[in-house]
């Protein structure tokens, strides 16, 4: 009887796996959507366009990006979440929308590695830490001990919880004191350190380099474990001792958790194709940003869950509050 039993268990199994098997051999065969979380021409917008054009060329079916921007891409990223499991619906998930909202967000109503699968970094970039010109600070040294030494003048402009964390970070790891202010977004921020109202920010670099060249600010370090190549005369972190002050923003493409598993491996592998294309990394370093195509899944996984966990103690020791 057990037997028996076992036996018809297999074949109901089998039953049931037959149609996503069958549809798993012929994946592709209809146009694959692209959700995006931010408005048309920011840079996931344009990220998701590169790559969406040499996938279609290279498998032969539409690519179709859809913005569904708000929330910091949370909508856009809780809407990818309930699409079905079959790999038609793919979600270019930022570092904001998905590691940092689950450390910021108890309530949110996905997870970046349980609710999806991570298929391939698209590219990442460090952020910059800048200060007015004219500020005494010349080092990041100098600027923490002018902090300690005027508290009252040890302000910084944020825009968003990436560049709030950022910060928070850098003074967890080193006593500066600091109060956020702030802005509606990153150029508004750099702007505010320029005119001196505000000591420091830790930015994107689009709306920072401007500036840094122009003369108006200074950019003291970047937020990695070596420099940018727009800014090569700028230390890393790692290079003045705060290897842990190592926030870089990324990029990547998400599917849902459970998809088939041929269906990941065939975008795993036709991505991994795209995003190490000599063509798709030159429009992506153009762009300021370091493309992600040496980047395993499995890397990345690990990377996302690191970045949760860094994350949740900042949030956690800096009791920072967010809006949800």
């Amino acid at each position: 009887m057990k037997f028996r039993i076992g036996i018809i268990g297999l074949l109901l199994t089998c039953v049931l796996a037959a149609p996503a098997l069958a549809q798993s051999g012929n994946y592709p065969n209809r146009p694959i959507r692209v959700i995006v979380g931010f408005a048309a021409g920011g840079g996931n917008d344009i990220f998701a366009r590169i790559v969406g054009q040499k996938l279609q060329d290279n498998i032969g079916q539409p690519v179709v990006v859809e913005n569904k921007p708000g929330a910091q891409g949370r909508i856009a990223a809780d809407y990818a979440a309930h699409q079905p499991p079959d790999g038609y619906t793919l979600l270019v998930g930022a570092s904001g929308q998905m590691s940092m909202a689950a450390a910021i967000y108890p309530k949110l109503s996905y997870h970046p590695t349980k609710t999806f699968v991570p298929l391939a970094m698209i590219a990442s970039f460090p952020l910059i830490l800048v200060v007015q010109n004219a500020t005494p600070a010349k080092s990041v040294q100098e600027l923490v001990a002018y902090a300690k030494a005027h508290p009252d003048k040890a302000n910084y402009a944020s825009s968003s919880p990436a560049f709030t964390i950022a910060t928070e970070l850098l003074k967890l790891k080193t006593g500066m004191p600091g109060t956020a202010i702030p802005y509606k977004s990153s150029n508004e921020s750099n702007v505010s350190v320029a005119g001196g109202n505000t000591l420091l920010t830790i930015s994107d670099g689009p709306p920072a380099i401007p500036l840094i060249k122009g003369g108006q600010t200074r950019a003291l370090a970047v937020t990695a474990d070596k420099r940018s190549p727009m800014l090569p005369d700028v230390p890393s972190m790692a290079e003045i001792g705060l290897p842990d002050v190592d926030t870089k923003l990324w990029s990547g493409l998400f599917v849902q958790a459970g998809t088939p598993a041929p269906i990941v491996q065939k975008l795993e592998t036709e991505l991994h194709k795209v995003l190490t294309d000599k063509d798709v990394q030159e429009k992506l370093k153009k762009l300021a940003v370091d493309p992600g195509g040496d980047v395993s899944p499995a890397d990345f996984t690990k990377l996302i869950n690191k970045d949760i966990a860094v994350f949740t103690d900042v949030v956690k020791a800096a009791n920072l509050k967010f809006e949800e």
